[in-house]
């Protein structure tokens, strides 16, 4: 008994630390049901979310092993008739031991004798301080396969979820609130760069178009003289349709808002839906939202988009366009009375003072004239003692980048990392942006400091466990090896075959590692600009058969193919044998990692004036050419939605740079002809004769 209880407490302490570990509903939602499935058994899990009111704002499935794809609609019946729903208004757990015969069970044309017939079930509700905060439902396809203590073990990990989920969703919440202030702050930004009425519409139109992700967006303005209004512009399909059309003060959508004052969201438009002719003229309209332009306490125009890029609007839609509308009326007001400068130095005062990080406006001398407050907490001085300094006092100015006289410094920001001293003689590492403003009318230098100690720590951190691993591993890895070798000496000849695969995946496994902590090393050696080994000749195809080897039993467990074109007459390369070896595999093991099952793998080479050019080529996702420099960057991993079970530290890459670098060559990528991708790398020939064994 004290030993279930143990195993018990372990397994709620692992589930406990699982969902904590995540902030993100879905990723939250997801562990839950496969935490339930793997501990409490059955053959498909669901839960469902509520807010504060009882109203469903997520729900998840799982079936088997795998989430299916659902909306919340298609447990809301679950939840107003079902078992779901009886869980909720009861807030104690039910469990059916046959659903054909308990009436709280919602039946549905699967449930019938002839196909999956009766099952077992149980619902348990999620609480957090004494909230219902959802409802986890269990279904297995036998009857009376639940018991009590199934009950008892769900309930237990329903309590370990309940706050799991609540804090999932307030940060899903602030992450709503967060992109909603962030489109808001950037449409102001945009808004605000022109004093010509065209471009000013232009502006609103591209940020509400971009912060709405929909297929058109209009700007209607209403004519003071009769109250219709008229599209003045418009941006995405059917853009010249709508520009000029005119839509009566009593009618449409847009009429509707104008006369209320308030935004209107249409989910799903209806053939009843009170849409005007040239509403209509954007196209096939499936859904759309419409906000006022208020100005001065008037509505002077409308802000209507149509049709979601994402088939449905997102929950916040009305709010950001609402937002956007009334940022609109402000510019446009500015615009039409000239008087955008004042509130454009306010505006920028606003931005300034509310900044979460510290900035610093000195004159073109670096004599500080103005500080925000983020600036005054990091430096712990005040504004008075602030007035006092000059730039380079607070920090480490890297003149190189800005001239000795900040001569370098143009609109565009001059950008560096330094030390920042505060008042107590304790320093902080910033990251500076350096560029020249309009402040208070005269031409000034904005320092922008921000705060990089964070970014500092987990760099440290990630080079201390980094060491941690290649040198803690090395040893044992040695011992361990040494064992094998003695193992597989003292087998019976009459169990060597029986024996040979286990010491095969063992042995391929142990060099993997050894490969791993090796390059860990020769990363660190490198980036310290040390030499590279000792270097001889070595034939291409000599080199590419070693590698093929090597990767041999991971192309075989994804039934891929491996191809190798390698030209005549290919001269021999001067290079550190095994570390050229392992870029080489490690190129290729990417290329078997990102290749698709039953992909195709290709290995190339070529002569280029005095080195061979190597190619690996796979037919995977291939990279962004946004990204092509970024990957070669030491723990930098790329996430594709078609690889998500691809891993790794994100060193691969970083140690072939440096490798082929510290071999005099380069190394780069680009898109394979058809999909994929191709890494490049060049590396010097040899006129040195070719040792036995290469």
């Amino acid at each position: 008994m004290l030993q279930d209880q143990r195993a018990v407490l372990e397994l709620l302490y692992k589930v406990s630390r699982e969902f904590a570990s995540a902030l993100d509903l879905r990723t939250v939602l997801t562990r839950v049901l496969f935490a339930s499935l793997n501990n409490v058994g059955g053959e498909r899990a669901t839960i469902v979310v509520v807010d504060d009111n009882g109203r469903v704002i997520e729900s998840a499935i799982v079936y088997g092993n795998q989430l299916r794809e659902t909306t919340t609609l298609q447990l809301k019946d679950t939840v107003d008739r079902g078992l779901a729903g009886w869980v909720m208004r009861n807030r104690q757990a039910a469990l059916v031991p046959d659903t054909s015969k308990d009436p709280r069970w919602l039946r549905r044309e699967d449930d019938a004798q002839d196909r999956s017939g009766a099952k077992s079930a149980m619902a348990v509700p999620l609480l957090a301080r004494e909230k219902m905060v959802g409802v986890l439902t269990l279904v297995h396809p036998v009857p009376k396969a639940y018991g009590d203590e199934h009950l008892e073990l769900m309930q237990a990990i329903a309590e370990q979820a309940g706050m799991a989920i609540v804090n999932a969703r307030l940060f899903s919440e602030s992450q709503r609130q967060a992109h909603v202030m962030t489109s808001l702050a950037e449409g102001a930004v945009s808004m605000n760069t022109s004093l010509r009425m065209d471009e000013v519409i232009e502006s609103v139109l591209s940020k509400t178009k971009q912060a709405l992700a929909v297929e058109t967006a209009a700007l209607g303005m209403v004519e003071q003289s009769n109250g219709d209004i008229v599209f003045r512009a418009a941006s995405g399909e059917n853009r010249d349709k709508l520009i000029g059309k005119r839509i009566k003060a009593n009618e449409g959508i847009a009429g509707m808002v104008v006369r209320e004052g308030r935004g209107v969201l249409v989910p799903v438009v209806t053939d009843d839906a009170p849409l005007t002719g040239a509403e209509q003229l954007a196209g096939k309209v499936r859904a759309l939202s419409c906000a006022p332009i208020h100005a001065r306490g008037k509505v002077i125009g409308v802000l209507e988009v149509f049709n979601p890029l994402e088939k449905v609007f997102d929950p916040d839609a009305l709010l950001v366009l609402t937002g956007l509308g009334g940022l609109a009326g402000s510019t446009i007001q500015n615009a039409q009375l000239f008087e955008s400068l004042d509130i454009a130095q306010q505006r920028y005062r606003d931005l300034f003072e509310d900044s979460i990080d510290p900035i610093v406006i000195t004159d073109l001398d670096g004599h500080v004239i103005e500080a925000n407050l983020q600036a005054m907490i990091l430096s712990g001085h005040t504004s008075r003692e602030l007035h006092q300094f000059i730039i380079e006092q607070m920090h480490d100015v890297d003149f190189e980048k800005t001239g000795r006289g900040f001569e370098k410094i143009g609109n565009s920001a001059v950008e560096y990392e330094s030390t920042l001293y505060d008042s107590l003689g304790g320093t902080h590492p910033i990251q500076v942006y350096a560029r020249k403003v309009n402040f208070d009318e005269s031409e000034s230098l904005q320092w922008i400091l921000r705060d990089i100690k964070e970014r500092k720590d987990l760099d440290a951190l990630r080079e201390d466990l980094a060491a941690m691993i290649y040198h803690d591993l090395r040893s044992p890895l040695a011992n361990v090896l040494s064992s094998m070798e003695m193992i597989a000496a003292i087998i019976p000849d009459a169990q060597q075959e029986a024996a040979a695969p286990i010491l095969a995946i063992a042995k391929n496994s142990l060099d993997r590692v050894q490969r791993l902590v090796s390059s860990l090393l020769d990363l660190t050696r490198l980036e310290q600009n040390q030499p590279v080994g000792q270097r001889k000749a070595i034939t291409i195809p000599a080199l590419v058969k070693d590698v093929i080897v090597a990767v041999k039993p991971s192309v075989d467990g994804r039934k891929q193919s491996i191809e190798t074109i390698l030209a005549e007459g290919l001269p021999a390369v001067f290079v550190d044998v095994d570390m050229m070896r392992r870029v080489l595999i490690n190129l290729v093991e990417n290329a078997i990692k990102y290749c698709s099952y039953q992909g195709h793998i290709i290995i190339s080479a070529e002569t280029a004036g005095e080195f061979v050019r190597m190619c690996v080529q796979d037919d995977g996702p291939g990279i962004p050419e946004a990204d092509r420099e970024r990957i070669f960057n030491k723990f930098t991993r790329l996430k594709n939605s078609k690889n998500e079970g691809a891993s790794g530290l994100g060193v691969g890459l970083a140690f072939c740079k440096l490798a082929v670098k510290g071999h005099g060559g380069k190394i780069w990528v680009e898109a394979a002809p058809e999909k994929g991708s191709r890494f490049l790398f060049t590396i010097p020939i040899t006129t040195l004769p070719i040792t036995k064994e290469s």
